[in-house]
C-alpha cells in the first residue's frame, strides 16, 4: 500500500448500536507512509496492520487470571484471524475505554469475561464486516457471497484478499449499524485451548511489573506507618534517618512518616533509623477474643434479612433440629509482588505507573490528593504480580502521589510485607450459626443461617449500602444455595459497633465464608439423616438444575461410591460463585494430626469456555489459594495491631502440600461467567467434610490447623 493517509483514512471510529461500544479499527502505516499528527490518540479495541498483525487492546489488568489471552480470543474468533498474529497491549486509563457495565476501569469480581467479552466479539465482527465490504466493493460483489479465514477474505470466484490489503478501504466504508456475532458451531478459537500470551514475555523478562518500572530523575520511597491500626503520629525524630547513607528527604505525610531515598534499601533503612512516637488510636484495645466474642453473640438471633421463604420458625419444631456454629478467621492477601506505585506529580498533572485492580479509583484518589482534574491524571497499568482484590484498593497508589507531591520529584513507593499484611484490607472474619431441620424421609424442612461480620460494601462501597443497612454482597453462597428448602431464612449482623479493622474484597468476597458454613452444615445434616452426603445433596435439589449435574460429574470423576485407599476418606461441597457453579471432592489422610490433601476434584460450569487450559489453570488457582486459607491461614489481632506479619506467621499454601487437582469443565454454550474465583470456598468445605468422614470429628473454626491442635 502506498500513498499519505489523512485522519479520516486512518481511523473510523463508531458505535455499535445498543451496546454502548466505542469501537476502532486503526490502520497503522507501513514504512514511509505518513502518520497523523502526534497529538492524535484514537480510541480504538483493535489495531490492524498491513503486515496482518493485529493489536487488541485491553482495558482489563492482567494479574495471571488470564484475560490477555482470552479476551483476545474472542475478538480473534469473530474477526477470523489466526492467534499466532495477535498480540495486546493495554488502554489507556481515560473515559473510552470504560468497562459499559462498571463505568470505569475496574477489574475484579470475575466480571471481567461477561463484560468484556462482548465487548470484544462485536469489535471483531464489525471490523471483520467492514473488511468484507471494502472486498466486495473491490471484486463489484454482493458481500454474503464472501467468506472470511485466518485473516483473508474469499470472493464467489475464489478471489482473495489479505485483510491488511483491504485496510485502507475499509477505512473509508460506512460502519454497519449492528453485526452477527457468531453462533457456538461457527467458533473455531472459542472453546479451544491456547497457550498464554504474556507467558513468553514474563519468561524472557520483557514484561513490566510495577517493580520494574523507572522514570528519569526517579527516587524511592517507604513510609513508616502505625502497626496499630489507626494510630497517628505524636512526634518523630529524623536526625538519625538523614545519616542513612542515600537518603534525601523525610517528611511527614498524613499515612505517616515518609523517607525518600536514592534506592529502596536505603529508604527502608531510613525509615528503621527514625525515631517516631505513636498516638493510640480507636482500636487501641482490640483483640481477635473481643471480635469473635461480640460476632458470637450476635448470631444468636436473626439480622437484617437477607432471604426469607417461607415460615422458619414455624417449621423448625416439625422434625429432627440440628444446630451448629461456624467461625472463619481475617486473612491477608499478600501478594508475591509487593505494592507498589510511581507516581510523577506535576503543577498541572500526575503520572502514575502502576498494576492497579481499579485505575479509576486510583486516578479519584490522586485527584483528591493533588487537586488536580482526573482528565489530567494518567494511569499506564503494568502487570500484576498478583491482586486477589487487594490491588483494587489505591491506598498504596495514594501513597506514592502523596510522596511525590510533598518533595516535588517522581518517587517509586515500595511496601514490605510487613508494609503490606499490616496495611491490608482484610478479608473479615466471620461467625455464623445454623439451625436445620430434618423430614422423616431426610429432606431439608427448614433452614435457618444468621452470619455476622464486617462489611466491605460499607467501607469500599458504602453507596451500595441499603437504607435499612443491609450489605447486598453479604449473602453471597448462603442465599444463592442449590437446595430445595421450603422454609427458609438467611440474615447477617454488621460487626461494626466496637472496631475499625479495615476490610476489603477478597477472592469470592463473602463466599469464601458463607459456602463453608453452608457446605458444612448441609453435611451435617446429611450424617444426621444417615444418608451419603452426594445422595443427601441430589436429593434435596432439582435433579435438572446446573447445581445437580455438576455433583453428579464430579461424584463420577471421584469415583465417590469407591473405596478409598486405606487411611483416607472424600469430601464433597458444590456452590454458585460469581454465577458459576462448582462441585468439589477433597481426598484427606491426616499424618500426625495433620491434614494431607491428596486430590481435589472439581466439575465447574462457566457456561460457554474460552481458553480451556487458561479456565483449569484458573481453577487450580482458586484452589491452592482456598486450600492455604482452610488449612492454615489466619490473621488475629492484639491491641488493634495484626500479630502476623510476614510469611514466618502467616502461612500459605507450599508446593510440597499442594495436592493433585483434576478439573471436569462442562461443556455449554450459555453465557461465559468468569472463574478467577469460582473454586475459592468449595475446597474449604469439601476437606473438612472429608476430615469428619475420616476421623468423625467436625472442624467448625478454620483455619484447620488450629482446630485439630486444640482437639
Amino acid at each position: 500500500m502506498t500513498g499519505a493517509l489523512d485522519r479520516k483514512d486512518f481511523l473510523r471510529v463508531f458505535a455499535v448500536a445498543g451496546a454502548g461500544l466505542a469501537l476502532g479499527v486503526e490502520f497503522v502505516p507501513s514504512a514511509g507512509e505518513s502518520a497523523p499528527a502526534a497529538d492524535f490518540s484514537p480510541v480504538v479495541w483493535v489495531k490492524m496492520h498491513p503486515d496482518g498483525r493485529t493489536t487488541v487492546v485491553l482495558n482489563s489488568s492482567e494479574m495471571g487470571q488470564g484475560v490477555a489471552t482470552s479476551l483476545p480470543m474472542m475478538l480473534a474468533d469473530e474477526l477470523d484471524i489466526p492467534m499466532s498474529s495477535v498480540t495486546f497491549e493495554f488502554s489507556p486509563a481515560t473515559l473510552p475505554y470504560y468497562n459499559p457495565v462498571l463505568k470505569g476501569l475496574e477489574t475484579d469480581g470475575s466480571r471481567t469475561t461477561p463484560t468484556m467479552g462482548p465487548v470484544m466479539r462485536k469489535a471483531g465482527a464489525t471490523a471483520r464486516a467492514i473488511l468484507v465490504a471494502a472486498a466486495a466493493q473491490r471484486w463489484n460483489v454482493d458481500p454474503k457471497t464472501c467468506t472470511t479465514l485466518n485473516g483473508v477474505v474469499t470472493g464467489p470466484s475464489g478471489q482473495k484478499a489479505k485483510y491488511g490489503d483491504l485496510l485502507a478501504l475499509a477505512a473509508t466504508l460506512p460502519v454497519p449499524a449492528d453485526v452477527m456475532l457468531k453462533t457456538p458451531d461457527q467458533f473455531r478459537i472459542i472453546g479451544t485451548r491456547h497457550g498464554r500470551l504474556d507467558a513468553v514475555p514474563k519468561s524472557d523478562g520483557r514484561a513490566t511489573y510495577g517493580m520494574d518500572v523507572k522514570v528519569p530523575g526517579m527516587k524511592y520511597g517507604a513510609i513508616a506507618k502505625p502497626q496499630q491500626i489507626g494510630a497517628t503520629v505524636a512526634s518523630f525524630d529524623a536526625t538519625a534517618a538523614l545519616k542513612v547513607p542515600g537518603v534525601r528527604k523525610v517528611v511527614q505525610v498524613p499515612q505517616g512518616i515518609a523517607v525518600v531515598a536514592d534506592n529502596t534499601w536505603a529508604a527502608f533503612q531510613g525509615r528503621k533509623a527514625l525515631k517516631i512516637v505513636w498516638q493510640d488510636g480507636p482500636n487501641a484495645k482490640v483483640n481477635t477474643a473481643q471480635i469473635y466474642a461480640a460476632a458470637h453473640e450476635m448470631v444468636k438471633t436473626p439480622g437484617l434479612t437477607q432471604k426469607k421463604v417461607g415460615d422458619v420458625e414455624a417449621a423448625l419444631p416439625a422434625g429432627k433440629t440440628i444446630q451448629a456454629s461456624y467461625e472463619s478467621p481475617y486473612l491477608a492477601h499478600a501478594t508475591m509482588e509487593p505494592l507498589n506505585a510511581t507516581a510523577d506529580v506535576r503543577a498541572d498533572r500526575v503520572t502514575i505507573w502502576t498494576g492497579s485492580q481499579n485505575q479509576t479509583q486510583a486516578q479519584k484518589l490522586a485527584s483528591t490528593i493533588t487537586g488536580i482534574p482526573i482528565e489530567n491524571i494518567a494511569v499506564n497499568t503494568v502487570f500484576l504480580g498478583g491482586g486477589f482484590g487487594r490491588r483494587g484498593w489505591s491506598d498504596f497508589v495514594g501513597d506514592a502521589v502523596t510522596v511525590s507531591k510533598a518533595v516535588g520529584m517522581p518517587i517509586k513507593l515500595v511496601w514490605s510485607r510487613e508494609d503490606d499484611i499490616n496495611n491490608d484490607r482484610f478479608r473479615g472474619g466471620s461467625a455464623h450459626q445454623l439451625t436445620g431441620t430434618l423430614s422423616a424421609d431426610g429432606k431439608i424442612v427448614a433452614l435457618r443461617h444468621t452470619m455476622a461480620s464486617e462489611s466491605h460494601v460499607h467501607q469500599e462501597l458504602p453507596f451500595m449500602i441499603t437504607p435499612a443497612g443491609l450489605d447486598p454482597l453479604a449473602g453471597n453462597g448462603m442465599t444463592n444455595h442449590p437446595y430445595q428448602i421450603a422454609n427458609q431464612l438467611m440474615s447477617w449482623h454488621e460487626l461494626l459497633a466496637f472496631n475499625t479493622m479495615p476490610v476489603g474484597f477478597w477472592r469470592a468476597p463473602y463466599a469464601n465464608v458463607n459456602v463453608f458454613a453452608t457446605e458444612s452444615f448441609i453435611d451435617e445434616l446429611a450424617h444426621a439423616a444417615a444418608q451419603d452426603p452426594v445422595a443427601f445433596r441430589l436429593a434435596n435439589m432439582d435433579p435438572a438444575t446446573r447445581a445437580a449435574n455438576v455433583v453428579r460429574r464430579v461424584a463420577d470423576l471421584a469415583k465417590w461410591n469407591s473405596t478409598p485407599p486405606p487411611g483416607r476418606a472424600r469430601g464433597v461441597a458444590v456452590a454458585n460463585v460469581a454465577n458459576g457453579w462448582i462441585a468439589t471432592a477433597a481426598e484427606v489422610s491426616l499424618v500426625d494430626n495433620k491434614p494431607k490433601v491428596h486430590r481435589v476434584w472439581n466439575s465447574v460450569d462457566v457456561g460457554q469456555p474460552i481458553n480451556l487450559d487458561g479456565l483449569e489453570q484458573q481453577i487450580s488457582s482458586a484452589v491452592i489459594f482456598g486450600l492455604g486459607a482452610a488449612l492454615i491461614g489466619k490473621i488475629t489481632f492484639e491491641n488493634g495491631a495484626p500479630v502476623q506479619t510476614n510469611f514466618d506467621a502467616y502461612h500459605i499454601l507450599k508446593m510440597a502440600d499442594t495436592p493433585e487437582i483434576i478439573t471436569d469443565v462442562v461443556p455449554s454454550h450459555e453465557g461465559s461467567a468468569g472463574a478467577g474465583e469460582t473454586a475459592v470456598p468449595c475446597v474449604m468445605a469439601a476437606v473438612t467434610n472429608a476430615i469428619f468422614a475420616l476421623n468423625g470429628k467436625r472442624i467448625r473454626t478454620l483455619p484447620i490447623s488450629d482446630s485439630l491442635t486444640t482437639a
